[in-house]
């Protein structure tokens, strides 16, 4: 099978960034029988086949809402898009079926991010799937959460005993870096130029369209990046607390500091010196909220806050879009974060 690959170094200038896309065709003496197995494949899981059972439309797997979205407003009518985390599905918990698996492998293009989902991982690689998106590689990555201001230092002060007490259960090791670059516009903004220019490799017949779309959702990522930076002007604190350490490329975008009750792991449970630090940082920071998800429990984050005598309030990190969300689509949940911090770190009304 050849392999074609394009990579470009993207910025945080905001310069294009592109990376590695495989592209090759399908075997083209397939016989009918194995056509019609993709297709009833195709058929069962609620996706495309291709020119099968996408009548005419490219067929992409995404990996769980982020990169769903992506595909979805990229790709426009040409595409059949189909995600392998359901909703109300934490991510970072995903296990794929024989069927999901079977999903990946006759997939047309196949959008997803390494380094969070251990499971689509591994079926990307085994996959042979031809044509690939996959998201780190659009952008750059960085050390956040387990890392996370104060973290070693409080295990050196409390004894390695509690360091490990802190990350016991944690199974997502994260090693590449914080996965969680959706969670900065301009970072997010990135990785959808990556997307349109594999929907472009994956269809050229509609790469003009995929670029006009791109070009449209880049426009709109920027503009939410203006919002969060002229919205958290004149705030009276920069620390918020959260259940999971997803935001820190947010914080990082906005001049914040983010301390979580877990790591980058949300299931992962904190240890007692932990839960003491963040005890000490909320009353020595002013800290008037403690935020927790939609998609994992809020027990320990409403123990702490109930705590310190403080409120709680959500912080979405998007995952996955709920009845239970803020807003029907990315746009609208960053936007109800946005709102969300405002309150709790004491920006002025306007």
């Amino acid at each position: 099978m050849a392999v074609m690959s394009i990579r470009r170094v993207g910025t945080r200038s905001r310069s294009r960034s592109r990376s590695r896309i495989a592209g090759s065709a399908l075997t083209a003496g397939a016989t009918a029988v194995g056509l019609l197995a993709l297709t009833a494949c195709g058929s069962d899981d609620g996706g495309g086949g291709g020119d099968g059972a996408g009548g005419g439309r490219l067929d992409v797997v995404a990996s769980f809402y982020p990169m769903e979205f992506l595909a979805e407003r990229i790709g426009g009518d040409h595409v059949e898009v189909s995600t392998l985390t359901g909703p109300g599905v934490e991510p970072h918990d995903l296990e794929l079926s024989p069927r999901q698996t079977a999903r990946v492998t006759e997939a047309d293009l196949v959008v997803y991010l390494a380094g969070l989902q251990p499971t689509v991982d591994e079926a990307v690689e085994t996959s042979g799937v031809a044509h690939v998106a996959e998201a780190t590689s659009f952008t750059s990555l960085e050390e956040h959460g387990d890392d996370v201001h104060g973290e070693e230092e409080h295990a050196d002060e409390h004894g390695d005993e509690h360091a490990e007490e802190g990350h016991e259960g944690h199974d997502h090791d994260h090693e590449g870096g914080d996965p969680h670059i959706w969670l900065d516009p301009a970072k997010y903004a990135e990785v959808a130029e990556g997307v349109g220019d594999a929907l472009a490799e994956a269809d050229p017949d509609h790469a003009a369209d995929y670029a006009r779309n791109t070009d449209t959702l880049v426009e709109e990522l920027h503009a939410l990046d203006g919002e969060f930076t002229e919205g958290l002007a004149g705030r009276q604190s920069d620390t918020f607390i959260t259940t999971h350490a997803a935001f820190g490329y947010l914080a990082e975008a906005y001049g914040l500091h983010e301390e979580a009750i877990a790591g980058l792991d949300p299931e992962s449970e904190p240890s007692a010196a932990r839960m003491r630090d963040l005890q000490d940082i909320a009353e020595a920071d002013g800290v008037s909220t403690i935020f927790f998800e939609t998609l994992v429990s809020d027990d320990t984050a409403r123990t702490l806050a109930d705590d310190l005598g403080l409120t709680t309030a959500v912080l979405d990190p998007v995952e996955g879009i709920t009845d239970e969300s803020a807003g029907s689509d990315y746009l609208a949940v960053m936007r109800a974060n946005l709102a969300a911090l405002q309150a709790a770190l004491g920006v002025p009304a306007s």
